[in-house]
């Protein structure tokens, strides 16, 4: 039996909070021409609570698709349109409170992820507010990803969905495919806008309503029907000139200077300090758009989505900066990351090898992303069959005890960590540079050879840990000490 949660469980209840909806994840988005070899690249870190909540990784073929949807969450239901495609997908291993596919990509290379939970302020709320019966993250991706033929359309599809239904959250999401990339934000119960990410630039987006200026004219803009009036009409712009959305519809608190700026700011130092960089993690008005001054690789991006602040004072595991500075701000690699994918669509290969769903589960301090062909009906075991309950022997659990333990002495287990993350990326990369060069193997056969790499070095990397970590116990007594 379904049960479903009222509007105040939705907004108190633990497990609802357990999964990380409020106020969680890490999107970073780079065009085809800022990357390093060409290619589109979505990115998110999904996280949750203090409390584990293991991952799957599936696919979900055209006769497992609901073909009638309803949200757990609120009841929300219809009909899903005919002849689905298949997809990848990231569900929570315990589907009690819904599916939360969170992202992927389906069989026509068009990728998905889905959602960075943003904020929004009262004047906002009080003129377009919640819909406690409408749509929200537990449901985006499956009711949108099989439907779509490319980013533009999943923006399309994703608008008539919220104007029809409402959402009783503010989100953001992202869509692409070879050749595009589009960003989606909710900014009340029914209005939205989307803008397209130029082929030349990256964002990085935390728990914030990121876009800012905002041209209503230009046709890489989508929104809301009304939504330049609907601004006019309550007289909603701060400014004098031109419209910023995040002005407008977003928030500017201390929460933010500590929660979500922060995040900005050090990967915009990281990839581009001359133009965006600057000292102060706290700025309410970093830039939504932003231009590398270098191409970006996938390491780079697992890196990045990996900071605890490395170099900074604030990196919890610093060991010459203040308890204070180090608890300051949050890290963007934390114990809560549950998964980490990284969508890239490829244009240099056959159209079956384009698709690359890039994962890592657990924690990313120390674990490895491996690059899963998407296009497949079905995935390796130790990534599929995750259950609630603890066992070591599938990635999800394998990844999060290695970090459990790597947290312990960080600094005694980095060396280590740094050593499998390099030589595993480089094997992981090798059977994929063979298999675009053409295979006899299927891609799920490829996928399985991929799978058992990364569970044997994390494997090999957690038992490096033990041993080395069992001659530094307390609970040790030795005549030459």
């Amino acid at each position: 039996m379904i049960r479903t949660l009222s509007f105040e469980e939705l907004s108190t209840n633990h497990l609802y909070l357990y999964k990380g909806v409020h106020m969680a994840c890490t999107t970073f988005l780079v065009g085809k021409k800022a990357s390093l070899d060409g290619t589109t690249l979505i990115a998110r870190n999904e996280d949750g609570g203090d409390k584990p909540n293991p991952q799957r990784f599936v696919v979900i073929n055209p006769e497992n698709q609901p073909k009638h949807y309803r949200s757990i969450a609120t009841a929300c239901e219809f009909d899903l349109p005919e002849n689905p495609l298949s997809y990848t997908s990231t569900p929570d291993a315990d589907s009690t409170y819904g599916i939360w596919a969170a992202a992927g990509i389906n069989s026509e290379n068009v990728a998905m992820t889905a959602t960075e939970t943003s904020t929004t302020n009262s004047r906002i709320l009080g003129l377009d507010p919640y819909v406690e019966t409408g749509l929200g993250e537990e449901d985006f991706t499956t009711i949108t990803l099989p439907y779509i033929q490319s980013a533009r359309e999943g923006v399309e599809r994703m608008g008539q969905l919220l104007e029809k239904y409402g959402t009783y959250e503010s989100n953001g999401m992202a869509f692409s495919d070879k050749d595009e990339i589009w960003w989606l934000e909710t900014l009340g119960g029914h209005q939205w806008a989307a803008i397209r990410i130029p082929d030349d630039a990256y964002v990085i987006a935390p728990n914030r309503l990121n876009i800012d200026w905002y041209d209503f004219e230009s046709s890489d803009t989508i929104y809301s029907t009304g939504l330049k009036e609907f601004i006019d009409k309550n007289k909603l712009n701060p400014d004098f000139d031109g419209y910023n959305l995040r002005h407008i519809f977003g928030s500017s608190t201390i929460k933010d200077t500590r929660y979500n700026n922060p995040r900005a700011w050090y990967v915009q130092n990281y990839f581009s300090p001359e133009t965006t960089g600057n000292d102060d993690p706290f700025n309410q008005d970093l830039p939504f758009i932003c231009h590398a001054n270098r191409k970006i690789s996938i390491e780079e991006i697992k890196f990045v989505m990996s900071s605890h602040y490395e170099n900074t004072a604030y990196d919890p595991y610093s060991t010459t900066s203040s308890a204070a500075e180090q608890k300051l701000i949050r890290p963007i690699g934390l114990n809560r990351n549950l998964e980490l994918h990284v969508l890239q669509i490829r244009d240099n290969v056959d159209k079956e090898l384009a698709g690359i769903h890039w994962l890592a589960f657990g924690p990313n301090s120390f674990n490895s992303l491996v690059p899963f062909y998407a296009r497949v009906c079905d995935t390796p075991t130790c990534y599929r069959d995750t259950k609630a309950d603890f066992d070591p022997t599938k990635m999800h659990w394998l990844t999060t005890m290695t970090a459990v333990l790597g947290d312990s002495n960080f600094q005694g287990y980095v060396d280590k960590r740094d050593n499998f993350d390099l030589n595993t990326m480089a094997k992981l990369r090798a059977l994929q540079n063979e298999t675009d060069k053409g295979s006899d193997q299927s891609l799920e056969a490829v996928n399985e050879k991929l799978a058992q790499i990364a569970l044997t070095a994390q494997t090999e990397l957690l038992g490096k840990m033990v041993i080395s970590g069992s001659n530094h116990m307390k609970l040790r007594f030795d005549f030459n000490d």
